[in-house]
């Protein structure tokens, strides 16, 4: 998979929401569990994204790559942030039935998973854009402490993700027997000289043509500069 796609589908995944066909009449811990079934789907795909960026083999690339994602996720995951603040949403709170609510509770839990992901699977790269950016620490520590308070994480696959994730980056204290599951090779390799490297992104980037270059992808009208939520859906079925 080329450079072009596999920023494509890493940045979709940031925008995309899982979508759910709850009504008025079903209770809110129905619309939770709803939400936990729709978001195991979102989580394969995250998985599959990441598979296409260790098979890269390129350090280089994998750089780039990361560094464009991170710059999206955060942008995302600050933009929802605001949007549950202002509405007063609170994580262990009713599901919300607002579809901008919906949006923003499901941005805020897929992306820190998916920041997780990354940040235990190429720890190395993570660390050399994370540690520098005080805006981005904070926003993660809000992220770990609002998932954590959300339910999603309590059992299943993904309940050791946050920790894992708040140990790796040093928001919590290392357990005397932390190890990271998923550390490799292909992590620990630097990127030589890699700050005088240009890296050349243009808006192009993160928009496929209209026939879509992803076929797990759906493109939608809509003007991206006023909202980038409706450049893209995922289609689960």
């Amino acid at each position: 998979m080329d450079l072009f796609r596999v920023c494509t589908f890493l940045f979709t995944l940031t925008l995309s929401r899982s979508s759910s066909s709850d009504t008025e009449k079903q209770s809110i811990d129905s619309g939770l569990e709803i939400y936990k079934k729709l978001f195991e789907v979102k989580r394969k795909d995250q998985m599959n994204a990441l598979k296409n960026l260790i098979e890269l083999n390129d350090v280089n690339q994998q750089y780039k790559i990361i560094d464009i994602m991170l710059k999206g996720l955060f942008k995302v995951l600050e933009d929802s942030r605001a949007v549950l603040i202002a509405a007063d949403v609170p994580p262990d709170g009713p599901f919300p039935q607002d579809e901008k609510l919906k949006d923003a509770y499901s941005h805020v839990v897929e992306n820190t998973a998916f920041f997780g992901d990354v940040v235990l699977r190429f720890p190395k790269i993570v660390h050399h854009y994370f540690d520098r950016n005080s805006n981005w620490n904070n926003l993660v520590r809000w992220g770990i402490s609002f998932c954590n308070q959300t339910g999603v994480f309590d059992q299943g696959p993904h309940s050791q993700v946050l920790g894992l994730m708040a140990q790796e980056l040093g928001i919590s204290e290392k357990s005397p027997d932390y190890r990271n599951p998923f550390k490799t090779d292909h992590s620990e390799v630097s990127w030589q000289n890699h700050e005088s490297i240009p890296v050349h992104v243009s808006s192009s980037t993160f928009i496929p043509c209209c026939q879509g270059s992803l076929p797990t992808l759906k493109y939608r009208c809509g003007d991206p500069m006023k909202d980038p939520l409706s450049l893209y859906s995922t289609s689960f079925g």
